[in-house]
């Protein structure tokens, strides 16, 4: 579990003012020195994440975050990435300092209730009030009277430290881990899947992608026939099998040439259109791939890649997306880019389509609040697979294991 992808744990942002024990807090969750600890206001300055087990709920990331309540055009700054971490989080404890309930826990809260995120309230520093003191009533009435789940703490003594433990495995996001099956919901042993694809320059050296992974696990798991070839190899391994695989499944930058070589009968899709099922909304993206035919020359797009590294040899995102697009409108489109976490929010009337990558770095949480920012701008989205499915007049066939399978319900193209 340790080895989990960040993308696929249960992310849980710990918020709240400065110096109210948030870092001390995680310490003690994960009973090791893991966060800075000062009695300094705003010694945490940048979100830091901690992975870890959290039985028997699995994999999980804390993220402890700078203060709400930081001053200053740096803090400022500190409070906006801090907020920022509500993207991709799927569950927020509150760090409140006992006896100390400020506006800034009150407008917080608002905000992770409007996004309908799990929450539960952190009261801290419970060691440091008299056995007399009535302080905490007013914090522990509104909490109840907004249902919001509470447990009093001490970092330092560890009081209440089972208890939040507990509240966190009891309110976890239902279903999370179910969404990590990319086919085994309507694969049955002995299917054979097979895999296509190139060990070109992007391929980490000496290992498989990530999604390659999950693929050949998901297949494991359901006692189906796993097998990969490089796209070379395809016309050989389908003339030595007895019986066509029940689905292919490629890499999007060599759709084109799969397609050609495998017989209409047999099921094809890719990587990118999985991971859209998996992480993302099938039908959204699916919807954001037909815009691409309405687009003119000079129209802007946005191309938005989850990894950081620099661009290697023909990549999609900077090299074979563009070229596809100005090919298919005849002129000139405005490409801009991002990557990782710096997604503009903010700006995405400026654009008329946003072409997302597979996702396989961000966990599920953060894909659809971007997809989401997109809908409420009226900005379609899509993501390369279906992109380059479309440019191929192969949109149809990619999502047409779907469409047999029942899953995904009525996913007709217009």
């Amino acid at each position: 579990m340790q080895n989990t992808p960040k993308s696929l744990r249960v992310h849980i942002a710990i918020m709240g003012r400065r110096n109210v024990g948030k870092s001390s807090l995680l310490n003690a969750l994960a009973r090791q020195q893991v966060a800075i600890v000062s009695e300094l206001p705003g010694t945490t300055t940048d979100p830091v994440e901690k992975a870890m087990e959290l039985f028997p709920l699995g994999p999980v990331m804390f993220i402890d975050t700078p203060g709400i309540d930081d001053q200053g055009k740096i803090g400022e700054l500190r409070v906006r990435r801090a907020l920022r971490v509500l993207e991709h989080t799927d569950m927020v404890i509150v760090v409140v300092e006992a006896g100390k309930w400020k506006k800034e826990e009150k407008e917080l809260i608002h905000i992770i209730r409007d996004r309908n995120l799990p929450l539960i309230v952190a009261i801290n520093k419970i060691d440091l009030l008299e056995p007399t003191d009535n302080q905490i009533e007013e914090m522990v009435n509104w909490l109840e009277n907004k249902g919001i789940y509470y447990v009093r703490t001490s970092a330092r003594s560890k009081e209440g430290i089972p208890s939040l433990y507990q509240l966190i495995v009891d309110n976890a996001p239902a279903g999370h881990f179910a969404h990590l099956n990319l086919v085994s919901d309507f694969v049955r042993p002995r299917d054979i899947i097979l895999m296509v694809g190139p060990l070109d320059v992007e391929a980490p050296v000496g290992r498989l992608k990530l999604p390659q992974v999950q693929l050949i696990r998901n297949c494991l798991d359901k006692n189906a026939c796993c097998l990969m070839v490089k796209e070379s190899e395809l016309r050989y391994i389908l003339s030595c099998l007895r019986t066509y695989p029940k689905m292919v499944v490629c890499e999007s930058h060599i759709l084109k040439q799969v397609a050609r070589v495998l017989p209409e009968e047999v099921l094809l899709t890719t990587f990118s259109v999985i991971l859209a099922r998996l992480k993302g909304d099938l039908r959204a993206f699916i919807k954001g791939a037909e815009e691409i035919g309405r687009l003119k020359v000079g129209d802007r797009v946005l191309i938005a890649e989850a990894c950081t590294h620099p661009p290697i040899g023909e990549d999609i995102g900077t090299v074979i997306l563009p070229s596809l697009l100005e090919k298919r409108v005849g002129g000139k489109v405005d490409f801009q880019m991002c990557s990782g976490k710096e997604f503009p929010y903010a700006d995405l009337k400026r654009y008329k389509l946003i072409i997302h990558c597979g996702a396989c770095m961000l966990n599920r949480t953060e894909l659809i609040s971007r997809i989401k920012a997109a809908e409420r701008e009226g900005v379609a989205i899509t993501n390369y697979g279906l992109a380059i499915a479309y440019f191929h007049n192969l949109l149809h066939r990619v999502i047409e294991v779907f469409q047999q399978q029942g899953i995904e319900g009525d996913l007709a193209i217009a």
